[in-house]
């Protein structure tokens, strides 16, 4: 008996010698916090927008599944269904360590009436920041109320509720209307620019990183195509790391975990390579 449970033993050290490694890696601080996620139709006018209407029920579906919440922040709703852009916080665990790697262009190949269409959708995911993060120039913020615009109900559309934020530095502009009250519109509209500018001296350091890792998984290149979802052949290709799955019909019904955890697997072996090679 001592003898089978040695060599099943000795089969094991290598995974549990590797998954020690794996523990390790030293973890961002950043991967513990709550995210904003920003999803915007691109190229290929209303599929486009209806594309970004398939991502966002695909990350609400995903992160129902893990517990977290959601709240939709703004949105801008495409002429033929979808959206426009889609702003939503998401608040749990691990949220931005698990989204982070959505971040980028994905390309959908499908079949409309006439001929196979490729259109396109920007996903942005930034680390909520809190208010010790980043401290805001109120007096660089220009605050604009207006009329909500589009559903809501009577109530929300003639009364000065919806938050429009100019911040003059840098000429971004955040609109928040979901909620009947100015305030938490306000609330919100601060919450997600406070995050934007807080992303931007996030992608300085992973810009900076990325000179020395070489990796496509996390440079926070917001521009660089992340994914195919190809409709008539069931298939998603993450082009990061050559992984092509056909499962589409599960994935963009929000079953994208067994991805995540191959990005993270990439990630995490670089990172060790990193501290390996004494960076």
């Amino acid at each position: 008996m001592a003898k089978m449970q040695l060599e099943e033993a000795e089969k094991e050290e290598p995974k549990l010698e590797e998954k020690i490694r794996m523990m390790l890696v030293p973890k961002d601080p950043e991967d513990s916090k709550n995210a904003v996620m920003e999803i915007r139709a691109g190229a290929g006018g209303d599929e486009a927008s209806i594309f970004a209407g398939d991502l966002f029920r695909m990350y609400e579906k995903y992160c129902s599944s893990k517990g977290w919440s959601t709240s939709i922040v703004d949105t801008s709703h495409g002429t033929s269904g979808g959206y426009k852009e889609i702003i939503m916080e998401v608040n749990g665990e691990d949220v931005y360590g698990t989204l982070k790697f959505e971040a980028g262009v994905h390309r959908v190949q499908r079949v409309p009436q006439t001929r196979v269409h490729t259109s396109a959708a920007t996903v942005m995911v930034l680390p909520e920041a809190e208010e010790f993060d980043l401290e805001l120039d109120m007096s660089e913020v220009r605050i604009e109320r207006t009329t909500s615009t589009g559903p809501g109900g009577q109530s929300v559309n003639t009364t000065y509720s919806a938050i429009k934020l100019h911040h003059e530095p840098t000429g971004m502009i955040v609109s928040c209307q979901d909620q009947k009250s100015s305030h938490k519109n306000l609330e919100k509209a601060l919450k997600v620019l406070r995050s934007r500018l807080y992303d931007i001296e996030l992608a300085k350091k992973m810009a900076a990183d990325s000179e020395k890792r070489k990796s496509m998984v996390s440079t926070g290149d917001r521009s660089a195509k992340l994914r195919t979802y190809n409709y008539s052949q069931g298939r998603l290709t993450d082009h990061r790391i050559n992984l092509t799955l056909y499962d589409l019909d599960n994935i963009i019904n929000g079953d994208i975990q067994k991805i995540i955890d191959e990005l993270r697997l990439v990630d995490n072996t670089e990172k060790l390579q990193m501290n390996d090679d004494g960076i």
